[in-house]
C-alpha cells in the first residue's frame, strides 16, 4: 500500500480555498437575504381598505370620496391618496366608479359640464359618461369607468382594487 501524502502546497491550497469559501458565504448570505426578504415577507393588509364614507350617508347622487392607503414597494413604503365616485344605484346597491378616464387617464368630475347635466366629464378632451360609468359613444373614451368592489365594515365604506368592466 502506498501513502498518499498530501505535500505542504496543497495542504496550504485547500485550507486557503476552504476558508476563502466561508467567508465569501457569510458575506453573500447577508446580501441574497436583503434582496429575497420582500417576496418572502407575507402582506398583512386586507385587499379592501377603508374609506371616511359612512354607508348611511350614501345618497343615488354620486359624491366623490377620497381614501387613503398605505403602499409597498420593495423596501420603500409611501402614502397614497386615491378616488371614487360613489352612490347608491336604483335598486340600492353601493356602485363605487372610479374617476380615472379611460381615454388618456384625466380625472373626471360629476356634474361640472353645464350642456351635459348629470353625467360624468373629463374637461381634457370633452369625454362623457354615464351616471353607470358607461362611455358615450361619439365622445373620446373607449371603456366604461373601472369600478372599485365595495364591503361594509361598521357602517363605514371599504374599497378594494379598480377591475376594468366588461364590455356587453
Amino acid at each position: 500500500m502506498s501513502k498518499h501524502r498530501v505535500s505542504r502546497r496543497q495542504f496550504l491550497n485547500y485550507t486557503l480555498t476552504g476558508v476563502g469559501g466561508f467567508m465569501a458565504a457569510g458575506m453573500l448570505m447577508p446580501m441574497v437575504r436583503f434582496a429575497v426578504d420582500p417576496v418572502l415577507k407575507a402582506n398583512a393588509s386586507g385587499d379592501f381598505i377603508p374609506t371616511p364614507q359612512k354607508i348611511s350617508e350614501i345618497t343615488e347622487e354620486p359624491t366623490r370620496v377620497d381614501f387613503s392607503f398605505e403602499q409597498q414597494d420593495a423596501w420603500y413604503t409611501s402614502e397614497v391618496t386615491n378616488t371614487a365616485w360613489v352612490y347608491k344605484d336604483e335598486n340600492g346597491e353601493i356602485v363605487a366608479l372610479s374617476p380615472v378616464c379611460k381615454h388618456l387617464g384625466c380625472v373626471v368630475d360629476w356634474n361640472t359640464d353645464k350642456a351635459n347635466q348629470n353625467r360624468f366629464y373629463c374637461p381634457c378632451h370633452g369625454g362623457l359618461y354615464e351616471k353607470d360609468g358607461k362611455n358615450v359613444p361619439g365622445t373620446p373614451p373607449i371603456a366604461k369607468l373601472d369600478v372599485y368592489p365595495t364591503k361594509e365594515k361598521d357602517g363605514f365604506l371599504l374599497l378594494g382594487k379598480a377591475k376594468p368592466r366588461e364590455e356587453a
